[in-house]
């Protein structure tokens, strides 16, 4: 059965969009080669919205002969970090070969997985063409729109969330911003294929290079006996010239740890290093240390060692309010205080279940009984459902690495 759209990778980027072709009456089928995408909450969203969306006739396909039967193809395969810090395009490439080998004649193919500049035109292009037997730009639309999912933010969603569109030729651009536009309010025409790509590279860097210097505000600030938060509290009343970001125990999530950090000039010479980017991958990578350091001093300062100490660990998924536990600053900060000797336990009212490099970690039924029988407390994530100034209340000693207990109620980060 044709449709409008069908959208390869149902994670992070894809599940999102297809939420918000069905709910603009688009004809949308998913096609994930990881049938598990759909049984896991994914991008905040929930078993309630995939069964709204069946009902609004999404359907999941996994015969990729449904590819050739679709008039946009959105590619939203994940790019994820490979060990050596570069992005592993397998999946993506893999997802292209599939949609290549059964592609017809006047698609529109759209790519939101994060890539870096001159990935679109120089490796997807090629394997589209291949295998298709079509030429970009005069068979088939060629075009890329960087993702900008915020997890769990209602007030963004798909609609009031303007869409960036770089095609490779102008009538690229067209085709596809035609689609978009059913989509979302606002569609913004990029100059070709690269700048969109690089929109996601600099948004992502922005932010990754803000959050890693009001981490290092936060490390000086508690050295010199300042309270940052307060600082920021001021400074964010300057109408002009500043924006607001907040410290905590590093950095999550599908977007800021996995964006690439170095730009290739061409196929001809090595890259580009964004040494800011480079130099704040070091700064948010060192956070989790840095708590394991104040978890170390807060303890020591109150007659205890780390070795034996009984650790309660609040809130492990790198956004609040969501399942998603992927790049947690928690699992690292859980791993070293386990080193340590430290009995960790957690709670999350949205993780069952936790395990940290294959160990399992004990979960607290109940949150203030645990805090105030754990000799240390740390808050990573302040999900709505905890009672913050009874957490104050009960803990025995707290460690607020968000900034959000009363001042004065616990300790800072």
């Amino acid at each position: 059965m044709p449709a409008d759209l069908v959208v390869i990778g149902l994670g992070h980027h894809g599940l999102p969009l297809a939420q918000a072709a069905v709910a603009a009456g688009i004809s949308t089928i998913g096609y994930d080669p990881d049938p598990r995408q759909l049984s896991e909450p994914a991008a905040g969203r929930t078993p309630a919205d995939i069964r709204r969306m069946v009902s609004g006739g999404f359907r999941t396909v996994t015969d990729p002969a449904a590819l050739g039967r679709v008039r946009t193809a959105a590619l939203c395969a994940p790019t994820p970090l490979g060990p050596d810090r570069a992005l592993d395009l397998g999946p993506l490439t893999e997802a292209t070969r599939a949609l290549a080998a059964r592609m017809r004649p006047y698609t529109t193919v759209v790519v939101e997985s994060a890539v870096q500049p001159g990935t679109t035109e120089a490796v997807l292009r090629p394997i589209l063409e291949e295998g298709s037997g079509l030429r970009a730009g005069r068979d088939f639309h060629l075009a890329y729109s960087p993702g900008r999912v915020d997890p769990g933010r209602r007030s963004h969603d798909y609609a009031r969330t303007p869409k960036v569109i770089g095609g490779l030729t102008p009538a690229c651009t067209e085709a596809a911003a035609a689609f978009y536009g059913r989509l979302t309010e606002k569609v913004v025409r990029a100059r070709g294929l690269r700048e969109a790509e690089t929109v996601k590279v600099l948004e992502t860097n922005f932010r990754h290079v803000n959050i890693a210097l009001v981490n290092e505000m936060a490390v000086l600030c508690h050295d010199l006996g300042i309270d940052l938060w307060d600082v920021i509290r001021c400074a964010e009343t300057k109408p002009y010239g500043f924006q607001s970001f907040r410290p905590g125990p590093g950095v999550g999530g599908h977007t800021v740890p996995l964006d690439p950090g170095t730009l290739p000039y061409s196929g001809r010479t090595p890259g580009h290093p964004l040494r800011m980017v480079g130099l704040a991958q070091e700064i948010n990578d060192r956070m989790p240390q840095y708590v394991i350091q104040r978890c170390a001093t807060l303890l020591n300062e109150h007659g205890k060692s780390a070795r034996g100490a009984r650790v309660l660990l609040l809130g492990v998924t790198y956004k609040p309010d969501l399942p998603d536990l992927a790049g947690s600053p928690a699992t690292t900060v859980a791993r070293r205080l386990m080193e340590l000797g430290a009995a960790v336990s957690y709670h999350d009212p949205h993780v069952p279940h936790w395990r940290v490099h294959e160990q399992p970690v004990p979960r607290a039924d109940f949150v203030y009984e645990t805090a105030a029988e754990a000799d240390l407390t740390v808050l990573l994530q302040p999900h709505r459902t905890y009672d913050l100034q009874g957490l104050a209340v009960k803990a025995q000693l707290l460690l607020d690495t968000r900034g959000v207990v009363p001042s004065g109620a616990a300790h800072r980060l």
